[in-house]
């Protein structure tokens, strides 16, 4: 039987009004909820004019805020107090009082996190694949209890292989082995790889960053902590995944340039403390762990681990890092693979520049995501009109996550200089405050500018209309990069 044209009419106009009221309702939701002003505004307009379009996009990636986390930590924390306010206690230990210019720094760090800088530490750091797995390796190989395992990505490969069958055969000896990773981050990781592992005794978990209420439709969460700790002794964080290409066995990106650190002290059970926040929210299980806190007086150094993310009171991560930004007295050393910088972010480098600090930023001259590449281009004529200095590392692809400030203080983790790691990502950084370090730290970035290019700002004047349309475009996008 034919439907009646005046009735496919009256259904489709009825269907019309109610998207666009939920448009409408929609847009206002953005403008109380999302971030910026700037993407309130194209949101809102986007949902009132397209709403078929864009209220499904809003539903993917709409969302700044990562519902259910803290609550859910709230709950574990009434349940099991004695275990959480003794391995707090036992940090609270060797909590060191900063100088007069790094004070508020410690400030902002127990106010989000409630974990102050530490004395007692030792990091060291590893630079690029090679160095950094065999490290590793042999840590996993040590291992006398259990292991905790967490990366963004890890890929079915050689790599991937030869640390899967590190962990079983550590398995098999009887070690609690505990592995978490992200499931967009480790898209491509195969099932029958996460089976071995089950099947040889190891607990396995994707994150779940679409649990929870408001969380479900979402894809604009990740968790991008790199950790590894071992029987509560020894720990890993850094830039470093698990796959071939950080060994620089990707034709187009290699050589792999990254950076990593091993660490010892009360940095391992912040570290530790981090991982099993999220094996909490990924399992609802809490593992049993050593909380005793092994010191390496001979080093000492003072550090602090600093874990971020979308479930935070507080825009943690971005706060911490202007405040740090807007602190620096001599010199701000920054690699990064991304530079997509928020407002506040970009403002606190210009400052810095228009002071005199020796303000540096070195990216990868390889892109591996076009769109972010593109979009540093961007930012040329503001850098160039106050001083940053911007190179272009060449010998292959630059990865690291780095931070120098002063002769003072130094970070090493997985924090991109871009929105995604401020506000979008769950990051965990670790600073050191303590000179040996901070030189290591030096030394390695000197070796990194001479394999860079000084850049030219004004060359982005001479470029093509098509280029520079393609990165205004890029730069509307930043939101979404």
């Amino acid at each position: 039987m034919l439907v009646d044209g005046g009735v496919l009419l009256a259904v489709f106009s009825t269907a019309t009004v109610v998207v666009h009221a939920l448009g409408i309702a929609h847009a206002a939701h953005a403008v109380m909820n999302v971030r910026s002003s700037q993407g309130a505004i194209a949101w809102s307009i986007s949902l009132v004019t397209f709403p078929w379009l864009a209220i499904p996009l809003y539903w993917i990636l709409g969302r700044t805020r990562f519902h259910g986390y803290a609550e859910t930590l709230r709950s574990v924390y009434a349940r099991h107090h004695q275990l959480v306010s003794h391995a707090y206690n036992e940090l609270a230990e060797f909590k060191v009082e900063l100088p007069d210019n790094l004070a508020p720094l410690q400030i902002l760090a127990e106010t989000f996190t409630g974990i102050p800088f530490t004395s007692g530490n030792a990091g060291e750091l590893l630079i690029d694949g090679q160095q950094t797995y065999e490290a590793m390796l042999s840590a996993i190989a040590s291992a006398k209890n259990y292991i905790l395992l967490q990366f963004y990505t890890v890929n079915d490969d050689q790599a991937g292989n030869t640390f899967r069958e590190a962990l079983i055969a550590k398995a098999k000896q009887g070690i609690s082995i505990y592995f978490l990773y992200d499931e967009i981050g480790s898209k491509k990781l195969s099932r029958s790889y996460i089976k071995s592992l089950h099947e040889n005794g190891i607990q396995v978990s994707g994150f779940h960053t679409t649990r929870g209420r408001g969380n479900r439709f979402q894809l604009n969460f990740r968790n991008h902590r790199k950790i590894l700790v071992v029987d509560g002794e020894i720990a890993f964080v850094g830039g470093l995944n698990i796959g071939d290409e950080y060994l620089g066995k990707n034709r187009r990106l290699s050589p792999w340039r990254d950076t990593h650190m091993i660490l010892q002290g009360p940095t391992v059970q912040s570290l530790q403390n981090t991982f099993m926040r999220d094996w909490y929210w990924a399992t609802r299980k809490v593992i049993e762990v050593n909380w005793q806190i092994k010191v390496n007086r001979e080093s000492n150094q003072t550090a602090l681990i600093l874990p971020t993310g979308p479930a935070d009171r507080l825009k943690a991560c971005n706060l911490f890092f202007v405040n740090a930004i807007n602190r620096t007295q001599t010199r701000l050393w920054i690699a990064s693979p991304y530079f997509v910088p928020d407002d506040s972010t970009l403002t606190a480098l210009k400052l810095a520049a228009m002071r005199g600090i020796d303000v540096r930023i070195i990216l990868p001259n390889h892109p591996d995501h076009l769109l972010v590449y593109l979009c540093s281009f961007s930012y040329y004529s503001e850098m160039e009109e106050v001083g940053i200095k911007l190179y272009r590392y060449k010998n292959g692809f630059m990865h690291q996550k780095i931070i120098l400030i002063d002769d003072d203080m130094a970070g090493v983790g997985t924090v991109n200089l871009d929105n995604r790691s401020f506000f979008l990502n769950f990051e965990v950084m670790c600073f050191i405050a303590e000179s040996r370090f901070i030189q290591s730290v030096e030394k390695m970035l000197q070796v990194d500018l001479a394999a860079s290019v000084a850049v030219d700002l004004s060359e982005y004047d001479r470029k093509p209309f098509w280029f520079k349309l393609a990165v205004r475009v890029s730069r509307l996008l930043t939101p979404l990069l």
